[in-house]
């Protein structure tokens, strides 16, 4: 039905004004309302990241006990002048236990195995949740050679190597300059006298034997320096191929423990009980020690503790650690053999013309 223009727009009129009184139909509200954005939910948080690089400070007590001892045979002069300066050396060279010696040694490895950035990098790149570093570090515990597997880790072995076996090998050079002492001094008359209260020195010894090495707290802020990226130690080393010794192979499994920040104050004992191999370097040690007793218990002059102390307490115990991280000892001077005599010339006889 057609309605007159007039109609129509009053009708329209009409219209807009119910819907501004009344409000809008459903239909139009629909239209008007802008579209509602979709609920987007976050992402969750990353996951903590590792804690810091950190041994615990147990083991760094141990590395610096060891840094210490290294320092001390080092600059022990073969130049004795008296018994007591005899006596003071010999107490110096014998502090300590074999696992004790071996435990340190390890500590000190660990040390050296973490100023290799790239190798502790590949271990915290892999230890990226919670879970993952629980995981490692069960891994690291059961089996040192879990350590080996990240790549940088024959860079870490051959610092370790050099750590421990360099100034080792200048002991055993070292020993050897003080048991050539013990025959140059025979020439002085105090060094021909006997030895006072022998079985109170022996004893001494023993008992020395079965302690720790001194502490050296003063060594410790730059020994924890040099394993959290700061001044290193002065080590130059090549990387070195599996399979390595189990001094080098437990320096890495400490150290990758504490390139995971899993290396606890409260984990020391269980660290440290991982360090040592009784038929390895702690055996050898302790065979060392028996021999530098036996040798005590029948010298008499001051001279023949020199020998002793030379051999037995520094040669003979540098030798283990040489050896046991996989390092050649120096081959002894070949002795040329003295020139064969010569045959003795053949009388010449002349048969007479008959």
């Amino acid at each position: 039905m057609n309605m007159p223009r007039a109609t129509r727009t009053w009708v329209m009129i009409g219209s807009a004004a119910a819907i501004a009184v009344l409000g809008a139909p459903p239909i139009f509200t629909a239209l008007a309302r802008p579209k509602q954005p979709p609920i987007v939910e976050a992402p969750p948080p990353p996951p903590p990241p590792p804690g810091p690089v950190a041994l615990p400070s147990r083991s760094l007590a141990d590395a610096a006990a060891f840094q210490a001892w290294l320092e001390r045979q080092d600059a022990l002069s073969p130049a004795f002048v008296d018994g007591p300066s005899v006596a003071r050396a010999l107490k110096d060279v014998s502090a300590q236990s074999s696992p004790a010696l071996v435990r340190d040694a390890v500590a000190y490895g660990a040390v050296a195995a973490l100023q290799d950035q790239a190798w502790v990098a590949e271990i915290r790149k892999a230890a990226d949740t919670p879970d993952n570093r629980r995981l490692m570090v069960g891994y690291l515990i059961a089996d040192a050679r879990y350590a080996l597997i990240f790549k940088g880790a024959d860079g870490a072995a051959g610092l370790a190597q050099q750590a421990i076996g360099a100034p080792a090998l200048k002991l055993f050079d070292q020993g050897k300059a003080v048991r050539q002492a013990s025959y140059d001094i025979q020439h002085q008359e105090w060094s021909k006298a006997e030895v006072a209260d022998r079985p109170g020195r022996l004893a001494m010894v023993e008992q020395q034997g079965k302690g720790q090495l001194p502490d050296a707290a003063d060594h410790v802020a730059a020994l924890q320096a040099a394993s959290t990226g700061g001044a290193p130690l002065p080590l130059k080393a090549d990387p070195v191929a599996a399979p390595y010794p189990p001094l080098v192979a437990e320096s890495l499994q400490l150290a990758a423990v504490a390139a995971l920040g899993e290396a606890s104050d409260d984990m020391y004992d269980r660290l440290a009980g991982l360090a040592g191999d009784e038929r390895g370097a702690e055996q050898c040690l302790h065979e060392a020690k028996l021999n530098l007793y036996q040798c005590l218990a029948v010298a008499k002059p001051h001279y023949e503790d020199v020998y002793c102390m030379g051999q037995h307490a520094m040669s003979d115990a540098a030798a283990c650690l040489v050896t046991a991280v996989g390092l050649p000892l120096p081959l002894p001077p070949v002795v040329p053999a003295p020139p064969a005599p010569a045959a003795p010339k053949k009388k010449v006889t002349h048969r007479r013309r008959t």
